[in-house]
């Protein structure tokens, strides 16, 4: 039996998708060994709670983020079925853990008498989550959830594109943003007098940008998107039957 074609994986990408892995992965070790060294740990029923924010974000809205926004370079020969449901479990996990950590820092707030929204950070962590959220539904209901036709999904596949790429990268602006904000409020005058935490904050800082730029170089390379499979033209010309009553070969 003549097996499926499969489409042939550009040589350069697996180096820069490991490559991204690795960054990805150094930086949520790094963002616990900060944490963990500088700022005593993370508890949730104690003063270490709002250590659970900084941690969270990292895993969910910048490690699980990325790696969801690589899912359709990665896996390039898999059926496209599988390939939607893991990039959208990606995101759950991702929104559900940056749920944790809004959670853990606005519970803080509260139980210390501090002001909640008042910094550039806060409004940036609020309008990244809100389209975040938004970016999930708007998609699961074109994409996984079967009521759209097919020519509506063909018009916001662009857009969908578009702003997953954006809400990524100003997650990535957000955190810089916080993790300046701890560092000043925390060092003050001290921060320019190169204190250990600071460099090592700093060299997170660092890893986070190159995360981002590697994510996004691969996002768009346009040789390596993945490439459309025969029997996937043919489901959505099927699809397209179906919900708009038109035939394959009409005009």
């Amino acid at each position: 039996m003549e097996g499926r074609a499969t489409a042939s994986t550009p040589a350069a990408l697996p180096y820069y998708v490991a490559f991204s892995q690795l960054l990805g992965l150094t930086l949520v070790a790094m963002t616990g060994a900060w944490l963990g060294l500088y700022r005593g740990g993370i508890a949730w029923e104690s003063d270490l709670q709002f250590n659970v924010h900084p941690l969270c974000m990292a895993i969910g809205l910048i490690f699980l983020q990325g790696d969801a926004l690589l899912v359709y370079r990665v896996f390039r020969n898999e059926a496209k079925r599988t390939t939607k449901v893991l990039h959208g479990l990606l995101h759950v996990f991702a929104l559900i853990i940056a749920l944790v950590g809004l959670v853990a820092v606005f519970d803080y707030h509260r139980k210390k008498g501090y002001a909640d929204l008042y910094s550039l950070h806060s409004w940036c962590g609020i309008l990244v989550f809100v389209l975040y959220f938004v970016q999930w539904l708007v998609g699961f209901s074109f994409f996984l959830f079967p009521g759209a036709s097919f020519s509506l999904r063909s018009r916001y596949r662009a857009s969908h594109v578009f702003f997953g790429a954006t809400i990524f990268l100003l997650s990535v602006g957000t955190a810089l943003l916080g993790l300046k904000e701890a560092l000043l409020f925390k060092l003050g005058a001290k921060y320019s007098l190169f204190e250990p935490e600071g460099v090592l904050a700093n060299v997170l800082g660092l890893l986070l940008a190159c995360f981002g730029g590697v994510v996004l170089y691969i996002l768009t390379r346009p040789d390596w998107k993945r490439p459309s499979q025969a029997e996937e033209q043919a489901l959505s010309m099927d699809f397209k039957t179906l919900t708009e009553g038109d035939s394959p070969s009409s005009q």
